[in-house]
């Protein structure tokens, strides 16, 4: 792996979803690496629009593009619009797709997430577990557009010869994460609510449930030095899984936020709440044998979380 098969120098590198936790970590990695970023926000392109990401390719020629965008939310939002989230995430990447593909960009990265797989897949979950059982009912909507986005980079891989790829992110967290207790993740709420509970000088903070769901943690800098890893080294059909390999019960993810936040009030479990899977872990062994692994652990991963979200507390919902 020390010669890459795909080289970035000179090449103009489109970030979409440039704004966002993943594509804003993709573009700080990319800094190091000898190209030019080309971006577009909301308000000079709209993702959705088919004959404006067409128009805007065939200008700005793109050779490299990692699609990154997407309409993004939690169980709630997935739930009330199910329509919003198939519909805009499927115009999304098949306008980028189409449009790299007829403008000849060189190599495209189509970012999934771990909410593709089966409900009840086996753990560690490996990539060949896709569409083999039921999804996850709370998701399915946001689920489908993304297997939509793999086989339709895939279908222009094998139809046109596209150098097209696939990652699949396990959960994510780090700078630009959502910290609004309405609709976060489960990592970013515990920051919130371990320090608003220290803040206010409670003695203890709540979690769902007995805390002994296993869930399994990357940070955005490790996905999107992974991103670049694969971009340079992988090309083949099938998706990659990127995670960090382990996972923790939900009790000790609560002890870490509180570690790092300073809380030192009780962790309360509300065993009324229900627990939700069990575990969810991705296999890592592909890109692990590829020659990558995260650099970034857990606790001190959280630690530079809170820092950034106390950066920009002011800025932030909820």
């Amino acid at each position: 792996m020390d010669t890459p098969t795909f080289d970035l120098s000179g090449k103009r590198v489109f970030v979409a979803g440039h704004r966002g936790m993943v594509g804003s970590a993709i573009v700080r990695r990319l800094a190091t690496e000898d190209c030019t970023i080309i971006a577009a926000g909301r308000d000079q392109l709209d993702l959705m629009d088919q004959a404006a990401v067409r128009a805007w390719f065939a200008a700005e020629r793109p050779d490299v593009v990692f699609l990154a965008a997407a309409k993004v939310g939690g169980i709630l939002a997935n739930d009330t619009y199910p329509a919003d989230f198939l519909y805009d995430n499927l115009m999304i990447e098949a306008n980028v797709i189409e449009a790299a593909h007829r403008s000849d960009v060189a190599k495209l990265m189509f970012l999934g997430s771990s909410c593709i797989y089966p409900k009840f897949a086996e753990q560690p979950i490996v990539e060949s577990s896709l569409l083999t059982g039921s999804l996850e009912p709370t998701n399915e909507w946001y689920a489908v557009a993304k297997i939509a986005g793999i086989k339709l980079a895939r279908a222009y891989r094998r139809q046109h010869g596209r150098d097209f790829i696939s990652a699949m992110p396990t959960n994510l967290y780090g700078p630009g994460d959502n910290f609004d207790l309405k609709d976060s993740h489960v990592l970013p709420a515990l920051i919130r609510k371990a320090h608003q509970a220290k803040e206010e000088g409670r003695q203890s903070i709540e979690i769902w449930g007995s805390g002994s769901p296993r869930r399994e943690f990357l940070h955005v800098d490790d996905l999107a030095d992974a991103c670049i890893f694969l971009m340079k080294h992988y090309s083949a059909d099938e998706h990659v899984n990127v995670g960090s390999g382990s996972d923790v019960t939900i009790l000790e993810l609560a002890g870490m936020v509180s570690r790092a936040v300073g809380f030192s009030g009780d962790i309360v479990r509300d065993e009324t709440k229900p627990d939700g899977t069990p575990r969810k872990l991705m296999s890592a062994d592909r890109l692990r044998d590829m020659g990558w692994e995260p650099r970034i652990p857990l606790e001190e991963g959280i630690k530079a979380t809170y820092a950034w979200f106390l950066d920009h507390i002011d800025t932030l919902r909820g």
